[in-house]
């Protein structure tokens, strides 16, 4: 059977062009139509695929050229060198043309094939649709011509570049091409163009002006140009349908979260470097809490890279460290990751025998120095690194960064260094460093700040690094060099896109003499050395033709001449040491419980899997038993939904649906380790009023279980039971009370009884008991009391006869057992008191319903109950549960203590003094000091605190009445709570003010919360101030608090200044007053002083006040600039000072070192600005700093 052509529809097409391709070839879209098969029709290809790279098929029209002459279409080698260039990098391994002369064109079918020929051993033909594959065009393929007879080998592909060429037969000079790029396998057997060429213009007497049309008296010759390349790779254009990565490369990867393919790039670097993989199996992890153990996850996940066959997911990872799904979705920074991943490993091997392992691996030594030009004198510190970050920036390669890195500063003149006992001298100061380590990790500096800009920008300057590097030349000259410092690359990590859109992924050398592999994300593929190294330099693209204005970033969807990928990060192994490193990690080296694990989930879920295929052979029956109902709290006999391990779950069975009810029997029977006779199955059934109670017993053993569930229950509803075990027994058989009933006699009903504990607040099942319909409601007593075990004399049950409830209690005279009141169990909301004197049948009892019951309480009882928030009757309990509510209860202030968060049942119809009384007497406080706050549903961090509103009930605090949208960001379930140091009554008399506390001039800056009195003046946050921060009284009386707005000091606030005067927009802070302002001289005075970037409009920061000493040198004076607000060093260095006044249109006056400040500072409104970056603001828009738990 023929191959059928195939056309791709824009979903294909798409998929295919945007997988990715081992070959980066750039190739321009002609005007033409690719398909694939069917009668399919791509008509807007161009107009959607205009400016993309295309991965799979990559076509390019013939094009005009400055050439003198061009070849004829029968100068088939100099149409060849025209039309078919050579593609860079690959090598051709055949070459082929053949012409197909066509006659009676206008004769011809809807589809023709040409004639086989050979091209690499395998037959080709051309595919023509003459009038149109549905479209007004010829169109033209080329397609593999291997039939039934002659099936290609298995795996077959050729990788082919193409040209299909129609030329006039008596013009050669008058011909059309296309060309193309495909991977031609069994499957996708033909490619090629829907849109060659249109028919109109075909059989016009005119081809382009030529004077001649291209079919000329019905003829037409095609001619096909074939060039197959071997495939270095084994992916060359491939599109990636039915891809098996461990298939094809014996690795497999990581699927994408949603944007963590930098956190995938980075675990395979780490995976494959397999000493830092053993050392971390060698964890030790199995006595371990999984969900806080990020060590367990990490030997997991790694061992999942080593067995699994398909990508492994990173989702258990990410939880194990405590990652929320908004961090699933923020790009973070790999170094930082990297490093904080290492710390949390060090910890977990600490008092292990895999200390140390990692730093033997990872870590190498730098010291940092300062050494004198004239003197005998250094003072240096030597440092662990477990990664160097190298400047990108002005360097062209790999030794400019590390000679950037290492190079020297020479301190003189106005910065000489200070030796200890030789004074002021001339110095070097630098890094050198003293040994690297075996696995050497590079942080390439790919993101900066741009001044420019005023933003952070991605560096996409061209910057090559070596397959060898060494790396001798950067170490101290007492370093020990005695086995060479020669490094194998083994790792690049790429970025591709800019700062804020692009996409991770990782060239990996895993072996000591193998290949380097793309891993991106779930797929892992094959690469050249050119790949890896050359195609991740980055910088201008090459090649570029006159008036090319770029290429387009796939992420950006802008056109730029600079390459988008360039690695970030390098891995580089001592090649002395890559044996030791890239050594065979076996089975025996994995933790044995991962695998043990592993392969219980495996057969779990092949378990689950062989489940789902046999679904329709068996039924879910569920079962519950008498212990359960007698264990059960609720409504009705259980919870069917409720946890499986709890004692009052029922039992579920998987039941073949073939088997007989009797066969069911035997089962429950077997497992509740009864004989088969002694128990009897009740079918249960929904009620009209929404309960659900037995109905009737199965009395047909021989019945099959589907035929009992069709005929006794829904199609729709679950098949339920209640198992009856028989009590009274005559030769060994059970006796059934509703069997063998006199002719006429009615039969008893089934009646279970449940009783309220009044003093435990309890509500639990008691068993069940049979009454006759003639019984009187009142007769349900003596078979209580003796299920219940009471009996006369026992003073715990005597009681008063009358009712605090008003309810007429039934008691036995007889016997001088305890009064009791009856109640009817109708349904969820409907309980009901049971008058003594109707019969059963007039109280309209039937089988399976529930009596409840409780005794009588004298009001002294009653009264005692209630006072502790107790319920006295039983209505009362089940509204309880009716409105019942399991709430989380969560520390505001985090807290070591394991019991800390809890969990409550509580009514919603409780006021928050009820509540809050529930929750006192769990944490053992007084319930006045406690405070609490709704959680939002969208971070779980608390909302604004709960207020005290007389008539508040817990359900309206949880989901207040502001309609679906107000609720819908507010956990109904949850709350924070906090323990106050006094009571909610004082708390609302005060006020909350945040003073930030300056301990270290303006370099540290502490927020603080402190409760004052709403009408309090300053000096009462000194007294909650000094606990806090523990300042002595001494200090106290120096502390000076100030107002700020905008970042500029607004006014001093004294100690009798009123709170309320103080703005919720205005900042305060309070510091110590320095010492030099407590000890001025007369003439000195204070200029308010604050932080610029660039313009004064844009200011930052912490203002201060400063003290101006006439007659100083603005050298002098900026080292007390230092010492008042804690900046030192470089970062000072980088300050540059101004005088500017309060207007907002004054231009700053810039100081020089030779100025005196106090004779420019003279206005009353002058200020001192210092002008410096706002780094703060460079991360405005980042998130959360990453963590792992």
């Amino acid at each position: 059977m023929d191959p059928v052509s195939r056309d791709l529809d824009s979903e294909t097409l798409d998929s295919r062009l945007h997988k990715g391709s081992t070959a980066d070839l750039q190739t321009q879209m002609g005007d033409m139509q690719i398909t694939g098969g069917g009668d399919m029709l791509m008509d807007d290809y161009e107009e959607k695929f205009a400016d993309e790279k295309s991965d799979v098929a990559e076509i390019t029209p013939d094009s005009s050229t400055d050439e003198p002459q061009e070849p004829l279409a029968n100068d088939f080698e100099g149409m060849k060198a025209r039309i078919l260039p050579q593609v860079s990098d690959l090598e051709t391994e055949f070459e082929s043309v053949y012409t197909w002369e066509i006659e009676d064109y206008r004769s011809l079918t809807r589809k023709e094939r040409s004639p086989k020929f050979e091209c690499g051993g395998h037959p080709w033909r051309i595919l023509l649709f003459p009038f149109g594959n549905n479209v007004d065009y010829a169109s033209l393929y080329l397609e593999q011509a291997h039939d039934e007879g002659n099936k290609p080998p298995d795996n077959w592909y050729a990788c082919v570049q193409f040209v299909l060429c129609m030329w006039n037969k008596n013009d050669p000079s008058i011909y059309t091409c296309h060309t193309a790029n495909h991977r031609f396998t069994a499957e996708e057997s033909d490619w090629g163009f829907t849109r060659f060429s249109e028919l109109r213009k075909m059989f016009a007497q005119q081809w382009e002006g030529t004077g001649r049309a291209m079919v000329e008296n019905d003829a037409v010759n095609v001619t096909a140009y074939l060039r197959i390349y071997k495939d270095p790779t084994g992916v060359l254009w491939h599109n990636f349908i039915n891809y098996n990565s461990k298939k094809e490369t014996g690795m497999v990867g990581l699927k994408n979260q949603g944007a963590t393919c930098y956190l995938n790039s980075l675990l395979q670097s780490l995976y494959f470097t397999n000493a830092f993989r053993k050392a971390i199996y060698q964890i030790p992890t199995e006595n371990d809490t999984k969900k806080k153990n990020s060590a367990w996850a990490l030997q997991r996940l790694f061992y999942l890279l080593q067995t699994n066959e398909e990508a492994v997911s990173t989702q258990e990872l990410t939880a194990h460290f405590g990652w929320e799904t908004r961090h699933i979705f923020e790009q973070q920074d790999v170094q930082e990751l990297s490093r904080i991943l290492m710390e949390r490993m060090e910890e977990r091997m600490k008092g292990t025998d895999a200390e140390n392992a990692l730093a033997k691996i990872l870590v190498g030594k730098m010291k940092t120095y300062i050494s004198c030009i004239n003197v005998d004198y250094e003072s240096s510190r030597i440092e662990d690194f477990w990664d160097i970050q190298l400047n990108v920036r002005g360097n062209k390669n790999l030794d400019d960064s590390f000679k950037d890195y290492i190079q020297v500063e020479t301190m003189d003149g106005e910065n000489k260094y200070f030796a200890e006992g030789h004074g002021l001298q001339d110095a070097r100061k630098g890094v050198i460093f003293e040994s690297f380590p075996q696995v050497l990790h590079l942080q390439l500096k790919r993101f900066e700040y741009d001044i420019n800009r005023d933003a952070m920008m991605k560096v996409n300057d061209r910057y090559e690094f070596p397959e060898v590097f060494d790396a001798a030349p950067y170490l101290s000259e007492g370093a020990d060099k005695s086995e060479p410092y020669l490094y194998q690359l083994h790792g690049v990590l790429v970025h591709s896109g800019d700062l804020t859109a692009g996409h991770y992924y990782a060239f990996l050398k895993p072996t000591v003499d193998g290949h380097f592999y793309r891993f991106d994300d779930d797929k892992v593929t094959r690469a050249t050395l050119k790949e890896a190294l050359e195609e991740n330099f980055g910088g201008d693209y090459a090649n570029m033709a006159n008036g090319h204005t770029g290429f387009r970033n796939p992420y950006t969807r802008t056109l730029s001449t600079k390459r988008s990928m360039s690695a970030y990060m390098l891995v580089y192994i001592r090649k002395s040491r890559e044996k030791d490193i890239l050594l065979d990690v076996a089975e025996q080296d994995t933790p044995s419980h991962l695998a043990k694990q592993l392969n219980e989930e495996r057969a779990a879920l092949e378990k689950k899997r062989k489940d789902r295929e046999e679904q329709h052979l068996y039924l879910p029956v569920s079962v519950v038993t008498e212990d359960a109902f007698k264990a059960f709290q609720g409504f009705d006999l259980t919870n069917w939904e409720s946890d499986p391990n709890a004692p009052t779950a029922p039992q579920t069975y998987r039941v073949l649906r073939a088997s007989t009810v009797g066969d069911f029997t035997k089962t429950v029977a077997k497992s509740l380790h009864l004989p088969a006779e002694q128990i009897r199955l009740w079918v249960m059934v929904h009620r009209q009023n929404k309960t659900m109670r037995p109905d009737q017993p199965l009395t047909d053993l021989d019945m099959t279980i589907s035929e009992a569930h069709s005929r006794y229950s829904s199609r729709d509803k679950p098949f339920r039971f209640w198992v009856e075990t028989a009590t009274n027994l005559e030769d060994g058989k059970p006796v059934w009370p509703n069997v063998n009933v006199a002719p006429g006699v009615p039969a008893p009903v089934l009646i279970f009884l449940k009783y309220f504990n009044v003093e435990d607040q309890t509500l639990q099942g008691v068993g069940h008991i049979y009454m006759k319909k003639s019984s009187k409601v009142a007769e349900i007593i003596p078979a209580i009391q003796q299920l219940m075990g009471w009996s006369p004399g026992k003073d715990s049950m005597s009681m008063s006869s009358t009712s605090s409830s008003g309810i007429s209690p039934i008691s036995n005279p007889a016997t001088g057992a305890p009064s009791i009141q009856l109640f009817e169990e109708i349904k969820h909301s409907m309980i009901e008191a049971m008058k003594p004197k109707l019969t059963l049948q007039q109280a309209e009892i039937q089988d399976g319903d529930i009596v409840c019951f409780q005794r009588t309480l004298s009001e002294k009882e009653s009264s005692a109950i209630a006072s502790t928030g107790g319920y006295t009757d039983t209505r009362e309990f089940y509204d309880y549960l009716l409105n019942r509510i399991v709430i989380n209860f969560i520390p505001k202030v985090a807290t070591e203590q394991e019991d800390s968060t809890f969990s409550l049942a509580l009514s919603r119809k409780m006021s928050y003094d009820q509540y809050s009384a529930k929750v006192a007497e769990h944490l053992k406080v007084d319930p006045t000091h406690l405070r609490f706050s709704t959680v939002l549903s969208s971070t779980g961090k608390p909302k604004q605190p709960v207020r005290r509103t007389q008539g508040l009930t817990l359900a309206q605090t949880l989901m207040p009445a502001l309609g679906a949208y107000a609720n819908s960001n507010q956990r109904p379930d949850s709350l924070f709570y906090e323990i106050l140091e006094m009571s909610i009554s004082e708390l609302e008399t005060k006020r909350n003010i945040r003073v930030y506390w300056l301990p270290e001039g303006i370099v540290k800056e502490e927020p603080l919360d402190i409760l004052a009195p709403k009408n309090g003046a300053v000096e009462d946050l000194v007294s909650p101030l000094q606990r806090k921060v523990n300042v002595s009284d001494e200090a106290a009386l120096k502390l000076r608090f100030y107002e700020s707005h905008g970042c500029k000091i607004t006014k001093d606030l004294s100690a009798n200044s009123i709170l309320a005067s103080i703005s919720d927009y205005s900042t305060l802070f309070a510091e110590i007053v320095p010492e030099e302002e407590i000890h001025a001289n007369d003439g000195d005075w204070l200029i308010d002083a604050y932080h610029f970037d660039k313009e004064i409009s844009k200011t930052h920061g912490v203002p201060f006040r400063f003290l101006l000493k006439p007659g100083e040198l603005f050298k002098d004076t900026k080292e007390r600039l230092s010492k008042r607000t804690g900046i030192k060093g470089k970062q000072f260095e980088k300050l540059k000072f101004a005088v500017i006044q309060r207007s907002p249109y004054s231009r700053p006056t810039y100081l020089n070192d030779d100025d005196d400040l106090s004779t420019i500072a003279i206005r009353s409104d002058d200020q001192l600005g210092l002008d410096h970056v706002n780094r703060t603001r460079l991360f405005a828009g980042k998130g959360d700093s990453i963590f792992i738990r």
